[in-house]
């Protein structure tokens, strides 16, 4: 087999199974606070209603900035991976910033299909994320419409740059914990399309028959340019842990390849961000896993290195 065919079908893999991301094991949630609800917002775009769980911030204004936070591949309809695993309530208690965490978006890679399909219906998440959203966050939940930034890990983490490099006018800030920026990059798009198939869709319903379609329209690599004057956070492992793939082979698959394939991704990324004159936050480390411990760690260093201070808050 060429040396090439075999690293492209090693990249399809690994990318297919990191793009999971939906290894869940609940940690004891904060209390819940008054000021934060889950309540519906109407899709004209996807002519539904989307469960949305709104953080406001903690001083009550009603003109605060805005952070989206996005979910993994099997994002449940009725709940978000962030609030399952992670303390994301208790550490934005204290901070002046309203948080967003849309439920749903399951294998959507929270992008506008071209097509209906059979499984997912007719996604059309960035209109919902870019239009919709954003405008019930300033007309009833105390946005200024304007200091947003967005985050999101593995699949999403993916989409979170990709939104942003296709609205640079409307996003600050912007964070990926293990994600797969480079898209339409042989091996990575048919790891992209073997994680759709996990949640029955069609890779061909989203961006079209690869590499054609929207497949370079939706590759936050090759439109890295766009991001110049913002605040970029890029983190991944590489899959180094002391988990010993004798006595726990299923959790050393699950949780080590995943990784391997988001740090090579992940540099390559920053390699051309950096090209472009962008000079991302980095972290990027020799041990760490597709885990929600480490993407919660990660989402607290972004915080503070970047999404807040690329909206003021």
């Amino acid at each position: 087999m060429p040396i090439r065919t075999l690293r492209t079908r090693i990249a399809a893999g690994l990318v297919a199974a990191a793009c999971t991301a939906g290894l869940t094991t609940a940690v004891t949630a904060a209390p819940a606070q008054a000021q934060n609800f889950t309540t519906g917002v109407y899709s004209a775009a996807m002519k539904r209603t989307i469960p949305v769980k709104i953080l406001r911030a903690a001083n009550g204004s009603n003109n605060a900035p805005t952070l989206y936070l996005l979910d993994g591949l099997r994002a449940p309809n009725d709940n978000s991976g962030w609030l399952i695993n992670t303390d994301v309530v208790s550490f934005f208690a204290n901070k002046n910033v309203n948080v967003v965490l849309p439920f749903g978006g399951a294998g959507t890679f929270y992008t506008d299909w071209q097509r209906p399909d059979p499984k997912l219906g007719w996604p059309k998440w960035e209109s919902f994320l870019t239009r919709e959203l954003p405008a019930v966050m300033k007309a009833k939940y105390g946005s200024d419409g304007v200091r947003n930034a967005i985050a999101g890990l593995s699949m999403s983490g993916t989409s979170a740059l990709n939104l942003a490099t296709r609205h640079p006018n409307l996003y600050r800030g912007v964070a990926s914990f293990s994600g797969y920026p480079l898209t339409s990059q042989p091996g990575f798009a048919q790891g992209i399309g073997v994680a759709v198939s996990q949640i029955g869709g069609d890779v061909n319903n989203m961006w079209g028959v690869w590499p054609g379609g929207s497949w370079l329209a939706n590759d936050p690599g090759l439109n890295a340019a766009r991001l110049r004057g913002k605040r970029v956070y890029i983190s991944s492992g590489s899959g180094g842990s002391n988990i010993d793939p004798t006595k726990e082979p299923t959790k050393f698959a699950q949780l080590v390849p995943l990784e391997v394939a988001a740090s090579i991704a992940s540099q390559q990324y920053v390699g051309v961000l950096r090209i472009n004159g962008i000079n991302p936050v980095v972290h990027i480390t020799a041990k760490g896993v597709h885990f929600w411990v480490d993407w919660q760690n990660r989402l607290h260093e972004a915080w503070f290195s970047t999404l807040g201070p690329s909206i003021g808050a």
